[in-house]
């Protein structure tokens, strides 16, 4: 059977290499003729918890080029802003009609942040916040999504939107599509220059997008120990030959695992590295210059994506309206 896959891009920061190993590469790896893919820049779920307008401006640009820059085609898959889809929004209130608020009390986001308040639970908490996984819910079941790959801190919002659209189906028709998830790697967790999961919260990030000697220089910064060349060095652990791994062939990593053995320096480790991703990316690299000025592009794309999406919402949501009696008076 045909799949229809959903992929929504958070709008904050700047992607890094953890992204691109992490979320970007293994996304574009699904696309396939055979296949529907929907990739969506989340600006309204970036609102929830940043309100700085020019923060939130800037990143959605910074996303849509690192997604452009990356490889996504525009022809064969739909990418658009979840802002540029009114649709969604008036679907996530309906949904809320049919949503048990005691569903959304066992939502992870929601239990982290009422855990650290000591008297009043709902302190700081904003609605947006409690709501978050109805407007997940809606972003994936407007298009009927078939598959959504998600990390196993999205697993919960996935299930809620089975749920979501189960009781949707049994109360009215059953309109929507009840998604599958693709889980990816539970355990991968890319490192950063520190030895910690790469973060920008960290501050131990390599830049995705930044020239090539930025790239090397972010690489000489990756904190090794203090074994001399010659000695046996250790790859497990190691953020240098992590690194490699996501990059490498299994007979590159052979061949690096014996260098390891053989006691290579840690410059030459590193130089090793930066070569190997430095090749990757340098197209990637090439295809931002080009359009990192050209925004009259990014919106031309952008606002395509979102007339042929809305193509699809309009006669979705006009479904949805009929069965739940929104409609006109006969």
């Amino acid at each position: 059977m045909k799949k229809r896959i959903l992929t929504g891009i958070t709008t904050t920061g700047t992607p890094h290499i953890g992204n691109y190993i992490g979320a970007i590469r293994p996304a574009l790896d699904l696309v396939e003729d055979s296949n529907d893919s929907f990739f969506f820049l989340a600006d309204y779920h970036s609102i929830i918890k940043n309100q700085n307008s020019d923060d939130i401006s800037a990143s959605v640009k910074n996303i849509a080029l690192a997604w452009l820059s990356c490889g996504l085609d525009t022809n064969s898959s739909y990418f658009y802003r979840q802002s540029d889809i009114p649709e969604i929004i008036e679907l996530s209130w309906i949904l809320n009609c049919v949503t048990a608020k005691g569903l959304m009390n066992r939502a992870h986001a929601y239990k982290a942040a009422s855990s650290l308040n000591k008297k009043d639970p709902d302190k700081g908490i904003t609605l947006g916040l409690f709501a978050y996984p109805v407007l997940m819910a809606a972003d994936i079941l407007m298009f009927d999504s078939t598959h959504v790959p998600v990390g196993s801190d999205q697993i919960q919002h996935l299930e809620m939107t089975r749920d979501i659209a189960s009781r949707f189906n049994h109360l009215y028709k059953p309109l929507f599509t009840i998604p599958e998830p693709i889980i990816q790697d539970k355990e991968k967790v890319v490192l950063g220059l520190d030895g910690r999961k790469m973060s920008k919260s960290y501050g131990n990030v390599i830049p995705l997008l930044e020239s090539e000697k930025n790239l090397k220089k972010s690489i000489m910064k990756i904190v090794t120990n203090s074994l001399e060349p010659g000695e046996p060095k250790d790859s497990k652990g190691c953020t240098v030959f992590d690194l490699y791994k996501s990059f490498a062939s299994d007979e590159a990593i052979s061949d690096f695992q014996q260098s390891y053995d053989d006691g290579i320096s840690w410059g030459e480790a590193k130089e090793i590295l930066f070569n190997l991703i430095n090749k990757e990316l340098e197209p990637i690299r090439n295809r931002y210059n080009d359009l990192v000025n050209d925004q009259a592009l990014i919106n031309d794309l952008l606002n395509d994506g979102a007339k042929k999406a809305r193509l699809i919402a309009k006669d979705k949501l006009s479904e949805i309206r009929e069965v739940i009696g929104i409609k006109s008076i006969s």
